[in-house]
């Protein structure tokens, strides 16, 4: 047998699953998703080229993977909300904390979207979005609980990505974004708590 060389690279890396994803994290907030290659991030997590093949198959399913740990993220932020106007809050405040995985969950295009893991932790966070909506009990307002579930989520989501772009940096300043949104809320949703 021969000795291995020091060029070589190990495979194993403690926990390299949890390793790829960190570094695929760090890549897509500097860079966009874009920039993603499974080559790449062997090499930044110290390992052969072909270890991370073999957690995520191609750069769809680590992709996949990030968009449904997102969903799951967002899944517990949301269940954990006291009422809509604070579903929304923490929708935006997931989106700030993290902003990859953002940027991946709603991209459909580059997933695998019948994907177990991905469908169950999207349902999740729907599931949530509208349990926060039915607790102000549209109905009573004359609002179908499925387009007031589509108004509110439009309304955090777009304003969770005009925050992430930079857009709001002017007409924001120095306020708290999390406080403006509870703003805006009050504004359109005059029956939400």
């Amino acid at each position: 047998m021969t000795q291995q060389t020091s060029s070589r690279r190990p495979y194993h890396h403690g926990d390299l699953r949890r390793a790829i994803l960190t570094t695929a994290l760090d890549v897509i907030a500097t860079d966009g998703p874009s920039a993603l290659s499974l080559r790449d991030l062997a090499r930044r997590t110290g390992v052969s080229h072909a270890a991370p093949a073999h957690h995520f198959r191609d750069r769809t399913g680590l992709l996949t993977a990030i968009a449904a740990e997102g969903f799951g993220l967002l899944s517990t932020a949301l269940i954990e909300a006291a009422d809509l106007k604070d579903a929304g809050v923490r929708y935006v405040r997931f989106a700030r904390e993290h902003p990859a995985h953002f940027q991946v969950m709603f991209s459909p295009e580059l997933l695998r979207n019948d994907d177990l893991e991905l469908t169950t932790a999207r349902a999740l966070a729907g599931d949530a979005l509208r349990g926060a909506v039915a607790v102000v009990r549209p109905e009573e307002l004359g609002i179908e609980p499925r387009m007031a579930s589509v108004a509110a989520w439009s309304l955090a989501h777009g304003f969770a990505t005009l925050l992430l772009s930079h857009n709001l940096d002017g007409p924001l300043g120095d306020q708290d974004p999390e406080e403006v949104f509870r703003t805006l809320a009050s504004m359109l949703f005059r029956g939400a708590t």
